[in-house]
């Protein structure tokens, strides 16, 4: 209960603020009545669409909309807080000074707000808002095709040159533009990569949730090497209420014959020989397998019967796997494939200068190509998105990987 005082006092003050800054700025009641009404109505909308949050269905259009607004209008307000509540640490020590040194002429302890302080708040509080806008309207569906050349001296000779195109973490209970996922799917065949592989989280959590798209996924063309996948955490329904362990089970089946459905094979702690003229290499799919998320994924099981001497790539959904059990495992795995972080959906990237995002805290591999002594991981930044209704810096990800035969290129 005290957290929830707390909590709804420190809206209260956020509200406060930003009132005080449009009204420090402007007196004019036609901007200042309808920025209140404005407040008001998302304040509403956002706690009735709390209270009809439904456990048993978990996230939906209704959820993904009720966040969005959430960070659009209470993000920028926390950046007009951070302004003004410096500048009245400000104005009551300058009121401290005045006091006691006997020069208040103005008959009141605080100084007056500035004008331009003000202005200054809200011109930064417009970058998050104009930001936060444009990864809602334009950002999620911002497809970037992130290209990727690595070198292994014992890839065998007929791989050499063999393209990858990964993509991971669909969630496409969030989809709500057909003509811009077909243009994503346009963009994987586009590759003509010998082989495309899917990391996981086909879904936010029904099965059913995917069956407006199974026609337009199912156009990703089968190349010659095949199209395979494993399974991510949200695939398993754990993060509803189920009204039986049979449902839960039901949902689960289901959501694994989605990926027959789309013509992928589903690797589910297995491997593979994919076979290239006289050579073969091992394609090794686990279950998630996450550092604070489910550990379904075993390893051993996965690649029962294969030798040391195979080249491996590896599927696992989760990137903490490759930290915490694979890049020192025993067996070499050359090559994993992960998603799951979605690069938090917000960041800054440069390609090949400067990458931050507040995930960065959370895992060590995030998004993009992480080395350690010659294994590799490679960390999808993601194809769809989850929560937010947006991508902000970090953009929706389709990866094609190109290996090729020799030593490192520096």
């Amino acid at each position: 209960m005290l957290r929830w005082i707390f909590f709804i006092a420190f809206v209260v003050l956020v509200e406060l603020y930003a009132f005080q800054a449009f009204k420090t700025i402007t007196k004019a009641k036609w901007i200042l009545i309808p920025y209140q009404l404005i407040s008001l109505a998302v304040i509403i909308f956002v706690i009735y669409s709390f209270t009809q949050f439904d456990r048993s269905v978990g996230q939906n259009k209704q959820s993904l909309i009720t966040l969005g607004l959430v960070l659009l209008t209470f993000l920028p307000k926390l950046v007009v807080t951070f302004f003004l509540f410096g500048e009245d640490i400000y104005r009551v020590f300058s009121g401290i000074i005045t006091h006691f040194l006997g020069n208040n002429d103005k008959g009141h302890f605080l100084p007056d707000r500035r004008k331009f302080l003000s202005q200054v708040a809200l011109g930064a509080a417009a970058v998050p808002f104009i930001s936060l806008l444009y990864g809602m309207t334009v950002g999620k569906y911002n497809f970037k095709v992130i290209k990727q050349t690595l070198f292994f001296p014992d890839l065998p000779d007929s791989f050499d040159g063999t393209t990858v195109t990964q993509i991971s973490d669909v969630h496409s209970g969030s989809f709500d533009n057909p003509e811009k996922i077909q243009y994503a799917i346009d963009l994987i065949n586009e590759q003509q990569s010998d082989i495309v592989l899917f990391t996981g989280d086909i879904v936010n959590t029904h099965a059913v949730e995917m069956d407006p798209w199974i026609k337009t996924f199912k156009k990703i063309h089968t190349p010659k090497l095949g199209k395979y996948s494993v399974l991510g955490n949200h695939d398993y329904g754990e993060y509803v209420t189920w009204p039986s362990e049979k449902d839960k089970n039901d949902n689960f089946e289901a959501i694994k014959d989605l990926h027959r459905q789309i013509d992928f094979k589903l690797l589910l702690n297995e491997n593979v020989k994919i076979n290239n003229g006289t050579d073969e290499i091992a394609l090794v799919g686990v279950e998630n397998w996450g550092h604070n998320f489910k550990k379904a994924g075993d390893l051993t099981k996965a690649s029962e019967g294969l030798k040391d001497s195979d080249f491996k790539i590896l599927m696992s959904h989760d990137p903490s796997h490759w930290e915490y059990e694979i890049k020192n495992h025993q067996t070499k795995y050359h090559l994993t494939l992960s998603g799951h972080t979605h690069g938090l959906q917000f960041g800054i990237e440069i390609p090949g200068f400067f990458k931050w995002s507040p995930v960065q805290y959370v895992y060590k591999q995030w998004a993009g190509l992480y080395e350690n002594a010659g294994r590799y991981i490679y960390v999808n930044r993601g194809f769809g998105f989850h929560a937010y209704p947006g991508r902000v810096g970090i953009l929706p990800e389709i990866t094609v990987i190109t290996l090729k035969k020799g030593e490192n290129v520096a």
